[in-house]
């Protein structure tokens, strides 16, 4: 082929068509109407002189050949946005755009700390805030749509040699009770206390969830005998419940901090039981680096470790480094 036969317009409405699974809803996502979409589709499929959607279903199916566009698409539109935020930043040191990226506990009682302060140095730069699964946040981080992550899940093993992972931070996961239960006056409890708890608890698909289940069996407690009074799908929902008097529960400690201030809810030790977990910094050392990135790596990540963090391990690769715009969706708590 001489030419391209396609264009970053047609990959953007290849893309829009593929996630709103129709054509109608990806030209409302596109601001553009229904026609110039249908019309961008067949010039893209005469000049490839193949069809890139099944057409009989009624939403809209891509054939192989429309994965195949869609794949290369991705990369394509990923590193012309890489590009424009590289030549940004060679033209305005003060602006720029930070995108972050976290698992739903680090992003719901961890991040906003840390991108608040980040504003305070830096108001002219836009943030965003993507909270996802680990899962899904770790495939932004290696496509180049998210600068880097803390993530509290295990990151999947066949993203890992994609990515540098850095051991950030301790998180402690500690005994929750209302202020009204029989065990809130007591420092320390023994194990099997735990067997007359009712337990509120996040789906048994859950990092947390599993993060607690292996230490508890660890330490020699049958977790099918512990009594689960109800599965939710949030912390900000199993607190709600705890203080309601509803049961107990094991949640982050970073997730209590304004809860135990002001003495709506307690929490207890158990006797030779620590429930920690490792939050990690994650980013991809092949794409470009922000000097936005650079600065909140440098400057802010530091203040909040707790495993003597080095930000001298995110290197840049090149050269150096409103209000926040938060991205989330429902997802198991990581």
């Amino acid at each position: 082929m001489s030419e391209l036969p396609f264009s970053l317009d047609q990959l953007r409405i290849l893309k829009a068509i593929a996630a709103e699974g129709s054509f109608k809803r990806a030209a409302d996502s596109l601001f553009v109407s229904q026609p110039a979409v249908s019309l961008q589709v067949q010039n893209l499929e005469r000049q490839l002189n193949v069809p890139l959607f099944d057409r009989g279903g009624r939403r809209a199916q891509l054939t192989e050949a429309g994965h195949l566009l869609l794949t290369y698409g991705e990369k394509i539109l990923s590193l012309c946005q890489e590009t424009c935020r590289a030549i940004e930043d060679l033209q305005n040191l003060q602006g720029g755009t930070l995108i972050v990226g976290a698992s739903q506990t680090t992003g719901t009682y961890l991040l906003p700390g840390m991108i608040g302060m980040f504003r305070q140095k830096y108001p002219d730069v836009a943030v965003q805030l993507h909270v996802h699964s680990t899962r899904r946040t770790a495939w932004s981080v290696v496509n180049g749509q998210i600068d880097l992550a803390i993530v509290g899940g295990e990151v999947p093993p066949e993203l890992q040699e994609s990515l540098e992972i850095i051991p950030y931070a301790e998180d402690e996961l500690v005994l929750i009770l209302p202020v009204s239960h029989s065990l809130a006056e007591k420092e320390k409890i023994q194990k099997d206390d735990l067997y007359n708890l009712n337990f509120i608890t996040l789906d048994s698909q859950s990092t947390i969830r599993k993060v607690i289940d292996q230490v508890l069996s660890q330490s020699n407690i049958d977790t099918r005998r512990l009594k689960v009074e109800m599965e939710l799908s949030s912390i900000e929902a199993i607190k709600n419940a705890v203080q309601s008097g509803l049961g107990v529960a094991f949640v982050s400690v970073s997730a209590i901090e304004k809860e135990l201030q002001i003495g709506v809810m307690t929490t207890v030790k158990i006797e030779q039981i620590v429930i920690n977990r490792i939050l990690s910094v994650i980013y991809n050392p092949n794409r470009y680096r922000s000097k936005a990135a650079e600065a909140f790596s440098k400057e802010i990540l530091p203040l909040f470790s707790t495993l003597n963090f080095n930000p001298d391990h995110i290197k840049p690769l090149s050269k150096e480094i409103q209000p926040i715009e938060i991205v989330t969706n429902n997802i198991n708590q990581t």
